[in-house]
């Protein structure tokens, strides 16, 4: 039987081959139409996995396994690209780590070290061909053996790497010689964020627990290509006049020869996703032996821009590039890139006391209001449990929710190359941390912040053909936890210089740099906000009082949280737990008395009195309070230049900033925001969400239009319905010109019949264009109430939810289970206690 399985193995090995291959082969003379890249990939399900101490396996001789032998064969199922905790999980080692609390069970995985294996076969003549293997992403120290062969070490959960194995790789038409062994150390995973920041995701914050991810996350691939190959391409774009531009090819090659090379450079440029005619390039250079860089000029008439979605289209162009020496191909590449250009322009209302950097972004001349959320990703924070079809399906819902960029912030990682491909096909700028700096204290030693530039390095090198990368930034909260500001800030600009050396694009050190230690190393006052006091300081103000006060050129991150679905509670919380809550729900981050606070600010109630109606009311009041601020902050444009949510998705399924949860499902607060976004927006202005009953209420009409694009003659209308639904109030206005990328107060509307209310009223707007056509609507619901005495309760709430934080850590969730903290005369005796969050007892 075994003889049988061994037989199979070694017959789908070459199958699988024969499919991965393709016919355009090094050292084959072939058309550049018809040339692709020789390459076999080792991702899939082939893997296999073990367990052992650290240190013990090379003593065991894993390393040293036979690579015709079969022991492989009982180790453990894996997959690449994949993570250590989800193949575990897979093969029923650990319980879900997302369900209930059992990341706390799991945490033993991350102090073994985990030995990753494949068996494959070659069966190709290698003649005249550079065999290696490429590793994308390998999180995060490895060791790497081919048949018994010590290829190297690598660190650094960004930057790819590659071994040269020609010496190694075993290839024959027999099935035993043609089969080879590739064999991945994984060590532990590092414990001290400080000693590997930036070169690895920070697993720590207020949405995820001490669980730290590691594994093979990016794809393993086997290249074959002739004695000179092609490193890296970059294709450098610059638009001239008349709608022309320049694109500078970029191309680093490598002889691996010991005597210089005249090798002929085709390169052809056309339409991706437009038609075009091919632009033929054709060059002749002599390559010396080593890596060297070569540049080409490439002129391109009546160039297609690419645009975000709402000022045009997102033209891509397709680059093939084919390496040749005497018509025999060495190499190919493409890549696919834009020509667009970014620029900053200082914000008016601001002067330089207050501010150090322009913050309006202009792309390919014009001027963007950033319309954007933290990315809140990758989508699983176990990689293995993502998809394509994941990031698909996100990057479509934050166009549909109107957003023109998505930032990755610095406590995530630096996206995966599709998350970038997606965006520059649907328009969608991004905003990118290019490293994860969260924190703020890191070693002084020249050699650590070197290689931690140089990954910064190698992933804007990997990132920067793609044209939906807008802006660079060095650190995250970065300032705001440095001990020595002085030396935080000289490392942040000198990664900055070596970011821009290598792509023309602009650079902000860090965010928000308002806080002290950043005014302390020379940054302004006004530099940018991180709106979290809301959240953080809850109770102190009302939420329109609270957002009306804040006046910066741009707002990184703007936060508040809510609860997933009840559908997707039920995936991550124990059914014994899910209401009223338990401790699960703690465990996932959900501030229970926050979110009754938030809700009581948004309703006048806490809204616990089913598990449906305080899941819909947190998601109702984080969306209220993202619209009213996003709304405040576009009314000031161009003086305020943009914001960004915190967050748009969540990387597990917890009770925090996303407004689309770990299932990809959107919450109601999602509504909002698209509705906030809109591009073009009727909006209304007031001072208070609670009125008296006879007060006259008052409000004016606002249109912000983000489209350089001008309405004329349209109709602003009106309705005011009491709870009921039945209109008290309602109007019409002529507004003869909404001007292109303008922020205007149009009217003021009130009414008298609030005595027709009883606690809530609604505020309806829509605007229609010249042929009636409705292009935009709107909607805002108020309270009958006393605002000042709301206030005073909100900030009474607030001050109890401080006490609290003051006797417990914010992070430490017993403090809402009375059981957990001996409380009230509670005791937690035994298992079968059923523990009930405070504030929620005796709830259905």
């Amino acid at each position: 039987m075994i003889l049988l399985q061994r037989i199979a193995f070694i017959a789908l090995s070459i199958l699988f081959f024969m499919t991965t291959s393709v016919l355009a082969q090094p050292g084959s003379e072939v058309s550049h139409k018809d040339n692709s890249q020789l390459s076999q990939d080792l991702s899939g399900f082939k893997w296999k996995m073990k367990m052992m101490l650290p240190g013990e396996g090379v003593k065991a001789g894993l390393h040293q396994l036979p690579p015709e032998d079969i022991e492989t064969l009982v180790w453990n199922s894996a997959q690449v690209p994949g993570d250590v905790y989800t193949d575990l999980w897979k093969i029923g080692a650990i319980e879900d780590p997302y369900f209930g609390r059992n990341s706390v069970k799991a945490q033993w995985v991350m102090h073994y070290e985990w030995w990753y294996a494949l068996q494959f076969n070659v069966t190709q003549d290698l003649k005249d061909q550079l065999v290696r293997i490429d590793f994308d992403g390998i999180d995060y120290a490895c060791d790497i053996w081919l048949n018994g062969n010590y290829l190297g070490s690598h660190e650094g959960a960004f930057s790819r790497f590659s071994f040269d194995v020609n010496k190694y790789i075993r290839s024959s038409k027999k099935n035993l010689a043609s089969t080879n062994m590739l064999m991945i150390r994984l060590a532990p995973p590092p414990q001290v964020n400080a000693k590997v920041a930036g070169r690895k995701t920070p697993w720590f914050g207020d949405y995820w627990r001490d669980l730290i991810p590691f594994g093979i996350y990016r794809p393993i691939k086997m290249v074959y290509t002739g004695k000179t190959r092609i490193k890296d391409v970059y294709l450098r774009p610059k638009i001239e006049d008349n709608n022309n531009a320049k694109v500078t090819l970029e191309v680093e090659v490598e002889n691996t020869d010991s005597q210089p090379k005249q090798m002929t450079f085709t390169s052809t440029i056309q339409g991706k996703n437009f038609e075009s005619e091919v632009i033929k390039t054709e060059f002749t250079e002599t390559i010396a032996p080593g890596k060297q860089t070569i540049k080409k000029d490439i002129f391109i008439k009546n160039a297609q821009l690419w645009w975000p979605w709402d000022l045009g289209k997102p033209n891509l162009y397709i680059n093939k590039l084919s390496l040749a020496e005497n018509k025999i191909n060495h190499d190919y590449k493409e890549t696919t890139f834009g020509i667009r250009e970014v620029k900053m322009e200082w914000n008016p209302g601001f002067t330089r006391d207050e501010v150090s950097f322009p913050r309006t972004t202009l792309i390919n001349g014009k001027k963007i209001y950033i319309r954007s959320a933290c990315w809140g990703g990758p989508p699983d924070i176990f990689t293995g449990r993502t998809s394509d079809e994941k990031y698909r399906k996100l990057i479509q819902l934050a166009k549909e929710a109107n957003m023109n960029n998505i930032r990755i912030f610095g406590w995530h990682p630096s996206e995966l190359p599709i998350f970038y491909e997606l965006c520059s096909e649907a328009g969608i700028t991004v905003w990118n941390d290019i490293i994860p700096l969260g924190t703020g204290n890191l070693a002084r030693d020249e050699e650590f912040i070197a290689t931690t530039i140089a990954e910064g390095v190698a992933v804007i090198r990997e990132r920067r053909n793609n044209p939906s990368l807008i802006m660079m930034e060095g650190g995250e909260e970065m300032m705001l936890r440095s001990a020595d500001p002085a030396f935080t800030r000289m490392f942040l600009e000198r990664l900055g210089k070596a970011l821009q050396a290598e792509v023309d694009l602009p650079y902000v050190p860090d965010s928000p740099m308002t806080d002290e230690p950043s005014q302390e190393a020379g940054f302004k006052p006004k530099e940018a906000i991180h709106a979290l006091a809301y959240f953080y300081g809850m109770g102190h103000l009302p939420m329109e009082d609270w957002y009306k006060k804040i006046d910066f050129p741009i707002v990184p991150e703007f936060a508040i949280t809510s609860v997933p679905n009840i559908e997707s509670l039920k995936k991550f919380i124990p059914a014994n737990e899910i209401w009223p809550p338990g401790p699960s729900w703690g465990h996932h981050w959900a501030d229970l008395d926050r979110l009754r606070a938030q809700n009581f600010d948004a309703f006048g109630s806490e809204k616990t009195g089913s598990l449906q109606e305080f899941v819909d009311a947190t998601q109702d009041s984080q969306g209220i309070i993202f619209q009213l601020g996003i709304e405040h902050f576009r009314r000031n444009k161009p003086k305020n230049s943009g914001v960004a949510l915190c967050h748009f998705i969540t990387y597990w399924p917890d009770m925090k900033w996303g407004i689309v949860d770990n299932y990809q499902q959107t919450k109601r607060s999602y509504e909002f925001v698209k509705t906030a976004y809109q591009p073009l927006l009727v909006n209304l202005d007031f001072a208070k969400r609670r009125w008296h009953n006879d007060e006259t209420f008052q409000g004016q009409i606002w249109i912000v239009n983000d489209f350089y694009k001008e309405y004329s003659n349209c109709v602003a209308n009106f309705t005011i319905e009491n709870d009921k639904g039945k209109t008290i109030e309602k109007g019409s206005f002529e507004v003869s010109k909404v001007g292109e990328n303008s922020s205007q107060k149009f009217f003021d509307i009130k009414t008298d019949n609030l005595k027709k209310v009883k606690s809530n009223f609604y505020v309806k707007l829509e605007l229609k264009d010249q042929n009636g056509v409705v292009i935009s609507t709107n909607k805002y619901q108020f309270l009958i109430g006393d605002h000042d005495q709301a206030a005073k309760e909100f900030k009474e709430m607030g001050a109890e939810i401080r006490k609290r934080n003051g006797i417990y850590k914010y992070s430490n969730y017993n403090q809402f289970y009375d059981k957990l903290t001996r409380e009230n005369g509670e005791e937690y005796e035994s298992e079968t206690d059923t523990v009930i969050a405070r504030g929620f007892k005796n709830k259905k």
